[in-house]
């Protein structure tokens, strides 16, 4: 899902030559970022109409701000992290929740537990539980939602997520962690999987 991986020469070498205006740079970032903006803006907002307007939007900030990266993180994540930032004030304007409130009723903290060996892809090994697992997905609020996407879909390192979203690691860790109980907990309740 995410795109091909490149060297920090290969990012310098493009943004160098978007900002020079060599004609097709911008064309081939856009083309090499744009499943990952897509992916990243979906994830928050659901909507097919609206994460189009907010990819050509990011792809815009991206053209208009890339004189700022300072290639000190992967050109990808930086991508991601503009997409993220559209994708959340876009709900913040439409007063949708990013995320709900941690509440733990057996008093332990999210963090106690980020250990939690919960497997994404073994809980969607046949195509009727892949659909509970969809489903239970987008049931997540929006950030939890991205979150558990780029860890565990996009396989992003949680120091990756958190630059991203501009959250504190052990945030990251705790919505990871809730997301999976929530998913857990709904495929138990669909499937009878054991929790």
């Amino acid at each position: 899902m995410t795109s091909t991986p490149t060297s920090r020469e290969d990012d310098q070498a493009l943004v160098d030559a978007v900002l020079s205006g060599s004609p097709g740079a911008f064309e081939r970032l856009v083309r090499q970022y744009q499943k990952l903006c897509w992916h990243v803006i979906y994830r928050m907002v659901r909507h097919s109409d609206d994460t189009q307007d907010l990819c050509q939007e990011a792809f815009l900030r991206v053209h208009q701000y890339l004189h700022q990266y300072r290639n000190e993180s992967a050109l990808k994540s930086w991508v991601a992290q503009v997409a993220y930032s559209v994708a959340k004030r876009h709900l913040e304007r439409k007063r949708i929740p990013l995320a709900e409130p941690f509440a733990d009723a057996d008093g332990l903290s999210p963090l106690d537990r980020v250990s939690d060996d919960f497997d994404i892809e073994e809980a969607s090994i046949d195509s009727q539980s892949a659909d509970h697992l969809h489903a239970a997905i987008e049931c997540l609020p929006p950030l939890q939602r991205t979150i558990l996407t780029l860890y565990h879909l996009d396989e992003m390192p949680i120091a990756e997520v958190a630059m991203i979203t501009g959250l504190a690691e052990g945030t990251i860790k705790s919505h990871l962690f809730r997301s999976r109980k929530q998913l857990r907990d709904a495929l138990n309740d669909r499937m009878g999987v054991a929790a």
